[in-house]
């Protein structure tokens, strides 16, 4: 899941990207709103968690234009604005949650988790590829009738590979939608993390079932059923 953050306090910003980083979601951040609107224009976000008290362009103008270009994506609003006015207000433009500052970091979270569990519902319950069967919403995965016990990078890259059935996915896209701003474009970090992902689907690289590597251009989902035999 890929997050944006727009918030113009510095420390918090690093602070909530840094925590939701370490829950498993990939994570930027914007100090304005205009920085904010480009970031979204550019990038596909699942969520945004949007201050109201910007610089310059005002949050509330920033949920309103960002509802016209992106209507579907989920805007969770994060303020010390909290009188029952601003709520409406920021309810009514279209935002899906409001949380009021001071606020508790397990809070957030379970709120993202809310409301990302009602949009997968929404959008497709139980992604499916081959014997492999996987729920954004619940962040579990199988394999045949065999729960598979994965970490949340790991899990990452299995739900993008089968959102893109057919398409090879780069290392630069695993990078930017699994780990966003903390990747580190020289290591062998996706590498690292398909192998250990191959071993838990007992998957072989040199004749993989699964995971396929389209060498010096990046990693597929293999053909199923009929298509592998052809």
């Amino acid at each position: 899941m890929r997050l944006l953050v727009i918030e113009d306090e510095e420390d918090l910003a690093k602070a909530i990207a840094k925590g939701l980083s370490r829950q498993g979601y990939s994570v930027d951040a914007a100090g304005n709103g205009e920085e904010g609107l480009k970031l979204a224009d550019e990038n596909e976000y699942d969520m945004v968690i949007l201050d109201l008290n910007l610089p310059g362009l005002d949050g509330l103008a920033v949920l309103q234009r960002m509802r016209a270009t992106r209507p579907g994506i989920l805007v969770l609003i994060l303020t010390a604005r909290g009188s029952p006015g601003d709520r409406v207000a920021g309810l009514d433009l279209g935002a899906d949650d409001y949380l009021v500052k001071p606020f508790h970091f397990d809070e957030l979270c379970a709120r993202l988790r809310a409301l990302l569990r009602r949009d997968m519902r929404v959008r497709e319950p139980i992604l499916r590829w081959d014997d492999l069967a996987l729920d954004p919403a619940t962040h579990s995965a199988w394999r045949g009738k065999r729960r598979l016990v994965l970490t949340r990078r790991e899990f990452a890259i299995l739900e993008y590979l089968m959102r893109h059935p057919g398409e090879v996915v780069s290392q630069e896209e695993f990078l930017e939608h699994v780990w966003g701003e903390e990747a580190d474009p020289f290591s062998n970090v996706v590498r690292v993390h398909i192998n250990s992902l191959r071993q838990k689907l007992d998957d072989d690289a040199q004749h993989p079932r699964y995971i396929g590597t389209v060498i010096g251009t990046g990693y597929r989902l293999e053909p199923t059923g009929e298509a592998r035999a052809t």
